[in-house]
């Protein structure tokens, strides 16, 4: 019988990126009236942690707005961080932007232990939705993170425009790095943003699972933003096609589903939720 991992996301600093990555509502240029704020309290980081953790997930994200993991932040969620992992057995993660080997290498002895930064998309296909920053310049932050130890949580975003060429020479990109885990994401349309497709269709986004599992045998496959607004509540087909861990709880700033349902419908399905989060054996 299956295990489904489940991992779960706290929003530590919202809005006001100044980035222009055209799918992401985190981007201060485009308006998409979100909250926004400069670090969450760590009481409320605990609360969350707590919720997640009595809910069942072994992944526990810390993620922050912004281009780059800066040493004001490596500072703040180095002392999330740490306050998380004495409290907590989370597999801990972070996703701060661009990062250099030093600053990883400090959250890494804080106690995170995965560092998640998205390709997103093609190399080629990237600068039609960002001109902020390179897609090298995220290819690089992977390979500091592994340099200095840290696993990682490394995926894309579909139904962005981009071509199934595109989608195939990401995983191709993914691949390469050798990635513990690996999100795969749906854009989900909002009206402030640039991109004006629509929710992309079940059968697609199944055939986007079955690419990225042919690309990603060893890694942990993990369905992440969009999951909901594509597939609903029946989900079933999303685990047949590859999909081994999901994100329970919101996305940022997009609502998820309520958590005990979510393992209820997984078990629902013949499937176990993990306990213990091991490393995957990887095959490439």
């Amino acid at each position: 019988m299956s295990e489904i991992f489940l991992c779960s996301i706290c929003n530590v600093s919202n809005g006001g990126c100044k980035e222009d990555c055209a799918y992401c509502t985190q981007s201060y240029k485009y308006k998409t009236g979100i909250e926004v704020f400069r670090q969450k309290p760590l009481e409320e980081i605990m609360k969350e942690a707590e919720y997640f953790a009595d809910a069942g997930a072994l992944g526990f994200c810390l993620v922050s707005e912004g281009r780059s993991l800066t040493s004001e932040k490596t500072e703040y969620i180095s002392r999330a961080a740490k306050a998380i992992k004495e409290k907590f057995n989370f597999h801990l993660i972070a996703c701060c932007g661009s990062a250099d080997k030093e600053s990883l290498r400090e959250i890494k002895n804080a106690g995170v232990d995965t560092y998640n930064h998205n390709l997103e998309t093609s190399r080629d296909f990237f600068p039609k939705v960002c001109t902020t920053h390179t897609w090298n310049e995220r290819y690089e932050t992977c390979e500091n993170a592994a340099s200095v130890g840290l696993m990682l949580c490394v995926g894309g975003i579909m139904g962005i425009g981009e071509s199934w060429k595109d989608r195939e020479e990401l995983y191709k990109a993914i691949s390469s790095l050798k990635p513990f885990t690996s999100p795969v994401n749906f854009y989900i349309p909002n009206s402030a943003l640039p991109i004006n497709n629509s929710v992309m269709s079940r059968n697609e986004a199944i055939e986007c699972i079955k690419l990225a599992k042919r690309y990603l045998q060893g890694t942990r496959l993990m369905m992440a933003g969009g999951r909901e607004t594509v597939f609903g509540s029946d989900q079933k087909e999303i685990f047949e096609a590859g999909i081994d861990a999901v994100i329970i709880g919101g996305y940022l700033n997009a609502c998820g589903g309520d958590p005990k349902k979510d393992v209820d419908m997984i078990r629902g399905y013949g499937l176990e939720i993990a306990t213990v989060c091991h490393q995957v054996t990887l095959i490439y």
